[in-house]
C-alpha cells in the first residue's frame, strides 16, 4: 500500500458496494449515490498499537463507520484511501 499513519490516525479503504434496484427496477448506479460512511481499516499507527487504553479498540481489518466529512483522501496506485483521527471513528461493525 505505501501509507504508514503517523500520530492517533488509521487509514480506511472504502468498501465497495453493488449497484442497487429501485422497487420498479430502475438500477441505481454507484456514482448517483451518497458515498457510505463504512469502511474497511488498512494501517493503524504506531501510537494508536502502542498505547495500552486503544491498541485493542481497533485493528486492520475492522469494519468501521466514521464521521462523514472526516480524514483526507489520498489516492496512490489507483486505489482511494482515507487517513482519519482515531476519534473520527464512530463504531466498528460486528
Amino acid at each position: 500500500m505505501g501509507l504508514k499513519p503517523i500520530g492517533e490516525r488509521i487509514v480506511i479503504k472504502m468498501i465497495e458496494e453493488q449497484e442497487a434496484k429501485t422497487s420498479s427496477g430502475i438500477v441505481l448506479p454507484n456514482s448517483a449515490k451518497e458515498k457510505p460512511e463504512v469502511a474497511e481499516v488498512v494501517a493503524v499507527s504506531e501510537e494508536i498499537l502502542n498505547d495500552d487504553d486503544t491498541k485493542d479498540v481497533i485493528k486492520v481489518g475492522d469494519k468501521v463507520v466514521y464521521s462523514k466529512y472526516a480524514g483526507t483522501e489520498v489516492t496512490i496506485k489507483d486505489e482511494e484511501y482515507i487517513v482519519v483521527k482515531l476519534d473520527d471513528v464512530l463504531a466498528i461493525v460486528e
